[in-house]
């Protein structure tokens, strides 16, 4: 856990390609980073970007070594695209995913009831969803409670409608925009998380992460909308707009020393840890 964090700074010990569905494909699977020692950590399920479409869990960066030099498991996993299967079947395979790191966490030291869902972009739109909808974690077998905390970076569809409309209305923009395509007609409603969050359903706390300097790309105003939408039904939420950075650069800059929004991040994890401990058995 964060407290014994120095005694965790040795390279991670890492494991590839482990399948978390059947048949074994390589869209669903995960690597998972670990401390050499230890027990009882904090576990991380981080959801690449790549607009549904493209992207790797080998792209975590500089996030699975930080965070396991703080004490926990990192979870990079893969998920099947479009025009493959659906956004719905890409959250079952996350909820399939945390399904898989709850059962198996403590082989790697985590702690199967301290774990966090978190991505980037497309990402981030599949984090907040599964952490609102609790149908996906209830289909594996799970409640939301398991979730201690949802950490979206830089999403643009928590509110699919409201994207596709700003994407639309933009001079010279094609219509259908690509998030139509994505988001089908009917479809955008259901996998909107603001509109799944309500209260008795375990939603965890939420940090949601954004750049600051270019609300033309929506991710501002996304989060406003998520984080009002949380406060609404009293749900722990953060909203942390960062300033000097790119969508791109702000979930590459992660993990780096110095950086606000890895600031931000380990203090929400951490809180969300301490709180945990503290409450009564």
């Amino acid at each position: 856990s964060f407290a014994a964090a120095p005694a965790f700074a040795a390279e991670p010990v890492i494991h590839r390609d482990l399948p978390y569905a059947e048949p074994k494909n390589e869209r669903q699977s995960l690597d998972v980073f670990a401390p050499a020692g230890g027990k009882d950590h904090p576990v991380i399920v981080w959801i690449h970007g790549g607009g549904w479409q493209r992207g790797d869990k080998s792209g975590a960066k500089m996030k699975p070594a930080a965070f396991v030099a703080k004490g926990c498991v990192f979870v990079a996993i893969n998920y099947r695209f479009v025009p493959v299967v659906t956004i719905k079947e890409m959250a079952g395979d996350v909820a399939k995913a945390v399904r898989w790191t709850q059962q198996n966490a403590r082989q790697y030291g985590g702690d199967p009831n301290s774990i966090f869902v978190m991505g980037h972009s497309a990402g981030a739109q599949l984090a907040a969803l599964v952490c609102t909808d609790d149908r996906y974690v209830k289909t594996e077998g799970m409640s939301l409670n398991i979730v201690k905390g949802c950490v979206p970076v830089d999403g643009d569809t928590f509110y699919p409608a409201l994207q596709i409309d700003l994407a639309e209305a933009q001079p010279g923009a094609r219509r259908p925009s690509s998030y139509r395509i994505k988001f089908p007609e009917g479809s955008d409603r259901e996998l909107s998380s603001v509109l799944h969050v309500t209260k008795d359903k375990g939603i965890p706390p939420f940090l949601i992460l954004h750049i600051a300097d270019n609300p033309q790309s929506g991710t501002v105003l996304q989060a406003q909308v998520l984080a009002k939408a949380l406060q609404d039904y009293k749900i722990p939420v953060t909203a942390v707009g960062v300033p000097g950075r790119t969508h791109v650069t702000l979930d590459a800059d992660l993990g780096t020393p110095g950086d606000m929004a890895t600031r931000a991040l380990f203090e929400f994890t951490e809180g969300q840890v301490g709180s945990r401990k503290a409450a009564p058995r």
